[in-house]
């Protein structure tokens, strides 16, 4: 028994025959791929896209609002106070020169900014800023 997908719809194909399998609009997209055709076999939600496998309470462990966790270009989790150091050169409005990479920056505030700038900091020479966590990494 061979099983494809048809189109956009959640139409199956078996022996010649069409089954159009009833679209629950609860269920969650994959967490991997973003995938909408997501369904339920037993206790898991599978993705026919990825083949990504999650149950859906490890989703919803996950997106509680205390449980953000920051990680820098390395993968090294990052805390309120840390130290980090720049990994690449970054250029400043307003500035002729920008952020060398090397630089170092002392005691950062970990904040929901915006475009993605998580870190608050204060850069020597440049002032209080927002810097995004993948461009730095922990000392």
């Amino acid at each position: 028994m061979s099983l494809s997908l048809i189109g956009h719809g959640r139409n199956y194909v078996s022996h010649l025959r069409i089954y159009t399998v009833p679209v629950s609009e609860n269920l969650p997209p994959c967490p991997e791929c973003a995938g909408a055709y997501t369904y339920e076999m037993g206790a898991l939600l599978v993705c026919p896209e990825c083949g990504h496998e999650w149950t859906p309470a490890l989703v919803e462990a996950a997106e509680e609002p205390g449980d953000k966790v920051i990680r820098d270009a390395v993968g090294n989790v990052l805390a309120d106070g840390d130290t980090v150091t720049v990994v690449k050169s970054l250029k400043v409005k307003g500035h002729p020169t920008g952020i060398k990479a090397g630089t170092k920056v002392r005691n950062i505030r970990l904040v929901d900014g915006p475009d993605g700038h998580d870190i608050d900091c204060k850069v020597d020479g440049f002032g209080q800023m927002h810097l995004k966590s993948s461009v730095v990494k922990k000392a």
